[in-house]
Formats: structure tokens, C-alpha cells, sequence
């Protein structure tokens, strides 16, 4: 009985606490038409520390999203434009001799910054994604025997095309499991473009306002954190990951043969978050199966490595997250 009513005050707390998150979506709605997918993948990143990748054709609103949540925010942005020359010196800063000085001075890359929105990263050679990387990981960049930290909150929105396009690096697989959500952005609905090229050819573009400070962000993470995820969630989260690992043990023998490697810890660590997080956006204190349902194809559809027979019988991981979603039991 005692919990129950820790999970209602809980629930009170966090419905308070979670009252920005409207704020933030009728800002965005201002600028962002339809999308909603794409909001919510941003705000389940920006509460629970974690970096996004999305997949989609140009012209879908990625940067603009990104851009109108900074300002949002009142942070910083920037947007790093992945070329095949560009250098991680480029991304991360270098050292420079300054004359009037007569010693080597640090200049911070754009990479120092709140938002950074990395356009077509698999344009870039290896050498570059794992400078990246570091940064991602770790909340840090050396440059010389320096290590700086970079500043808080710190959000990397990657886009990357789609893999068929002409000059394009694949992401190694470590690479693409330091993102917590691989978003595939779509065409808005007719009725929406409507509307976005009515805004577009207005006199005026809208503007959003700024409502948070970066404090705010911060703060809301470890409330975040507080969100009550049940025991039974948990063990159905570690089956979802297990089932990608070993789909014999879970009646999918069929994908035995199709799955190279499944999700990592890694994985199951993200999938928790995102549930919070995704249960936080819709303003409730504890996690419910349906929150990981709709968060497990973003967390899960860039960790599952496919074979050769899945190539050539057309399986994509969405099928595969889909089936397992319909077999295991949910709690």
C-alpha cells in the first residue's frame, strides 16, 4: 500500500515537473509542422543525456528542428557541415602559434557548443567520426595534451543519408551504438505540406520564443531519473534485448540465421532511459509497457546486425523488432 501511494505523489511531482514539456511542443509546433515523431525523439534525447541519428532525404526539417529547440532553450548551436576533406581539427579545434604571445594557443572547434547538428556524417572519413566520437562518449575533446570538457547540456543531432547514396561512409557498428535513437524521418502528409508552404510564402516567418534556461534541462534529467520503473518492465525490457540475441530462445527461430549480433548492454541501458523519458514527456511518474513499445524501434533498429539471408529474404531490423514485440508477453 506504501508504494502506492509514493507512485501517486511520485505521479503529482513529476505531472508538475513535466509542465515545460507542453511549452516546448507548442514552440516547436509554431515552426515544426507535423513531425511529431521527430519532437518527441529530440525531447526523449535532450532528457535523458543521449545523442540522435536520423535517416531521411533532405528538405525534412532536421536542421530546423534542431536550430528552433536551441533557441528554445536558450543554447548554444551549431551545425557541422560532414565533408570527405574535412579534418578533426575542423570539428574539434587546434592548437595555433600566436606571434604577440610566442606560445601555442588552444581555438576551439565548433563542436564547443550545446546543440550540434552533424549533417551527413557518413560523408566523412573514419578519421573524423571517431573525433566525434570521443566527444559523444565521453563529454570531452583533447586537443594537444589538453582535455576540455564541453559544455552542458551537450546534444548531438547526426543525420546521415541513406546508405545507397554515392560517397558515403557507412557509421562502424561502435559508432552507431554511441546513439541512443536512430530516428527514420519521413515526407509530412499532404495536408501538413499544405500548411508548410503557406508558412514559408508568408510575409513573415515564424518566431519561437525562448522559455528554458540550460538549468532547466539539467534539472529536469534527474527528475527524469525519478521516474518509477517497475521490476516486470525491466525483465520485459531484458527479454526484448535477449530476444535480438538469441531469437531460438524466445520461439523466433526463424531470425537464428538472419541476425549476425544483437543489442548490446548498451541497449537495454538506452531502452530503460527512453521509456523514462517518453513517460516524463507524456507527464506520468512511472513506465507502462506501452512507453518502451514506443520507443523500442528508435533504440533498437541501429543495433541489430543482419546477415546475408536477411539481405536476400528483404527481413529489415524493423521486422525483426516488430515480431518480437508481437511475441514476447507483455507484462
Amino acid at each position: 500500500m506504501n508504494e502506492t501511494v509514493d507512485i501517486k505523489e511520485l505521479n503529482d511531482r513529476i505531472e508538475k515537473e513535466s509542465s515545460f514539456v507542453d511549452m516546448i511542443k507548442m514552440e516547436m509546433g509554431k515552426v515544426i509542422i507535423g513531425q511529431k515523431h521527430l519532437v518527441d525523439s529530440l525531447l526523449i534525447g535532450l532528457l535523458s543525456d543521449g545523442h540522435i541519428l536520423l535517416e531521411g532525404v533532405p528538405g525534412l526539417a532536421k536542421t530546423l528542428a534542431i536550430s528552433t529547440l536551441s533557441n528554445i532553450v536558450d543554447a548554444d548551436f551549431s551545425r557541422i557541415q560532414f565533408t570527405p576533406d574535412l579534418l578533426p581539427a575542423d570539428l574539434i579545434g587546434t592548437m595555433i602559434y600566436s606571434q604577440k604571445k610566442e606560445e601555442f594557443q588552444v581555438k576551439k572547434g565548433p563542436i564547443f557548443t550545446n546543440f550540434v547538428l552533424a549533417d551527413e556524417i557518413n560523408r566523412s572519413p573514419a578519421k573524423v567520426q571517431s573525433a566525434l566520437l570521443e566527444a559523444m562518449q565521453e563529454r570531452q575533446v583533447t586537443i594537444g595534451k589538453e582535455t576540455y570538457q564541453l559544455p552542458k547540456p551537450f546534444l548531438v543531432m547526426a543525420t546521415q543519408n541513406p546508405i545507397e547514396q554515392e560517397g558515403t561512409y557507412p557509421l562502424p557498428e561502435a559508432q552507431v551504438d554511441r546513439f541512443m535513437l536512430k530516428v527514420v524521418v519521413d515526407y509530412p502528409k499532404m495536408e501538413e505540406e499544405k500548411l508548410i508552404v503557406r508558412e514559408n510564402i508568408a510575409k513573415e516567418f515564424p518566431k519561437t520564443n525562448t522559455i528554458l534556461k540550460k538549468q532547466n534541462i539539467i534539472d529536469a534529467r534527474d527528475v527524469v531519473k525519478d521516474v518509477y520503473i517497475d521490476e516486470k518492465i525491466e525483465q520485459y525490457i531484458l527479454d526484448i534485448v535477449f530476444a535480438t540475441r538469441f531469437p531460438e530462445k524466445y520461439g523466433l527461430e526463424k531470425f537464428s540465421a538472419m541476425i549476425n549480433f544483437g543489442g548490446s548492454p548498451r541497449a537495454s541501458i538506452n531502452l530503460a532511459l527512453a521509456s523514462k523519458a517518453y513517460a516524463f514527456i507524456k507527464r506520468r511518474g512511472y513506465v507502462i509497457p506501452e512507453d518502451v513499445r514506443a520507443v523500442c524501434h528508435d533504440v533498437l533498429r541501429h543495433r541489430i546486425g543482419l546477415s546475408y539471408e536477411a539481405e536476400a529474404e528483404n527481413v529489415t531490423s524493423e521486422d525483426i523488432i516488430t515480431e518480437i514485440l508481437n511475441t514476447i508477453e507483455v507484462p
